[in-house]
């Protein structure tokens, strides 16, 4: 495949010579998705696709032309398309860039994994029709469901000054859901959100004997629900699980650094962000138990990948260290535009699509505190598990999150279940108030696989790890209040 793109980069750069840079970025997927609803076939669906996005430089301007068709000829047309955009863009952008955002990087990167014989589609089923027994606690149970997801997606970049990139990435993912009902209350309960147990891996993850376990406590807690009492409506400590952490970074955290999104590309669609470039370096986004790292090197996480598409290679980076702001999600391009710091994240979700800056593992590092003695030393608070709604406003700062189940905290300790459970705040004022970090017993780390973002629309698999978290002087609310 590699002296196929090679030669399709030949073709290419004959039929756009103008350019100063010409790059190839192939794409290739294939995924399969199997449901079952209450016990029975809901739906199955698999699919493939492949194709070249060619990206040019000229006279400071990017310009990109997509196809399928992976002949010579297909090639050069998109290559002639790409530099006639170029051209007419010239002297038009935003920024006048040269090729050093695109480094001529070789790597190789594949997802780790346990090489195991695939299921069928009839075992994967008999799983899910399993999974629904397991789910249907009581008769209280109007709906379950279940699903598996598994795929793959095969980059190769090419380019005229040396990049030679290739990586495969493995993904699976499985989702149990129970909806109860008792008179006029209806609750519901995940194992840990729709679709948040996606990480990367094969079918070494589809480990049935803990999945059908979970989906019994998740059909348990969605009756436990139904005779809880709704949550109070006050100001008290809130300790989050991971599975909301997961939202909670990835919208207050995560989407606000994004450098693109502060440079206002983003403004018309999804909103901006309450941070300003002055404020990288000095800004208190948290508190000094704030430690927020972007890793896609984390084997098994949602994001991780040797190097982004534009050939930024990944690493480690921290964002936010002792609370302060000293990192922005942004790659190559976005740092020449704003002159701050960024890292390896401008990727795209289709080969029809370019890169842009996006989330990867965005991961907020353990602390010290054992979940034990956190929870000793709160008087008044309550736990909060598991995402079930959110809203956010257009500068990523005024938010409220609603989450699936709650548990009340009184004198140090764990008391009664609560339904209904809300929270809201600021973003910076929210994280200042972090008062204690979970240490590595209480770390989990959850997939987003529905991040959208861009017109046209971009989706994308993002990763986000955390331990337990407790936050103080919190405004809290149960049902619709």
């Amino acid at each position: 495949m590699r002296s196929d793109l090679r030669r399709l980069l030949d073709a290419a750069q004959a039929a756009a010579r103008e350019a100063s840079w010409l790059g190839l970025r192939r794409r290739r997927t294939s995924a399969s998705y199997y449901m079952a609803r209450d016990g029975a076939f809901d739906q199955a669906i698999s699919g493939a696709d492949d194709g070249v996005m060619v990206e040019v430089l000229f006279n400071g301007e990017f310009a990109y032309a997509a196809t399928p068709d992976l002949t010579p000829e297909g090639i050069a047309r998109a290559a002639a398309s790409a530099l006639a955009c170029a051209r007419a863009a010239s002297g038009r952008g935003v920024h006048r860039f040269d090729h050093s955002v695109r480094p001529a990087i070789r790597s190789r990167y594949e997802t780790p994994r346990i090489r195991k014989a695939p299921v069928a589609p009839d075992g994967v089923f008999a799983f899910l029709f399993d999974a629904c027994g397991a789910l249907k606690h009581s008769d209280e149970i109007i709906q379950t469901t279940s699903l598996v997801e598994i795929g793959r997606y095969d980059y190769e970049i090419v380019s005229t000054n040396g990049a030679d990139i290739e990586q495969s990435l493995f993904y699976m993912g499985t989702s149990l859901q129970a909806v109860a009902r008792r008179g006029d209350v209806v609750q519901l309960r995940t194992a840990n959100g729709p679709r948040g147990l996606t990480r990367q891996g094969g079918w070494e993850l589809l480990d049935v004997s803990t999945l059908l376990a979970d989906a019994r406590r998740v059909g348990a807690e969605a009756v436990e629900l139904l005779g809880a009492e709704t949550c109070p409506s006050d100001r008290r400590t809130l300790v989050l699980t991971p599975d909301q952490m997961m939202l909670q970074i990835h919208e207050s955290i995560g989407h606000p650094l994004e450098l693109d999104r502060i440079l206002g590309d983003e403004r018309n669609y999804a909103g901006s962000s309450f941070v300003k470039l002055s404020d990288f370096g000095s800004f208190q986004y948290g508190s000094k138990l704030m430690n927020i790292s972007f890793d896609p090197t984390i084997a098994g996480e949602l994001a991780s990948y040797g190097a982004d598409e534009i050939g930024n290679l990944a690493v480690k980076q921290l964002l936010i260290k002792d609370g302060t702001l000293v990192r922005g999600l942004g790659s190559l391009e976005s740092q020449a535009r704003s002159g701050v710091a960024g890292v390896a994240n401008q990727r795209a979700t289709s080969w029809n699509r370019p890169p842009m800056d996006r989330m990867a593992n965005l991961n907020l590092e353990p602390g010290a505190t054992q979940l034990d003695t956190m929870i000793a030393s709160i008087e008044k608070g309550v736990l909060m598990r598991t995402n079930r709604s959110w809203s956010i406003d257009d500068y990523r700062n005024k938010f409220q999150f609603g989450c699936e189940y709650g548990t009340l905290i009184e004198n140090g300790k764990l008391t009664k279940t609560v339904r209904d459970p809300n929270y809201r705040g600021v973003s910076s004022t929210f994280w200042r108030n972090l008062s204690a970090v979970g240490d590595a017993s209480t770390f989990a780390a959850f997939g987003t696989p529905n991040c959208g973002k861009g017109e046209p629309n971009q989706v994308m698999f993002v990763g986000h790890a955390s331990p337990v978290c407790a936050f103080s002087d919190v405004e809290v609310f149960g049902g619709g209040k």
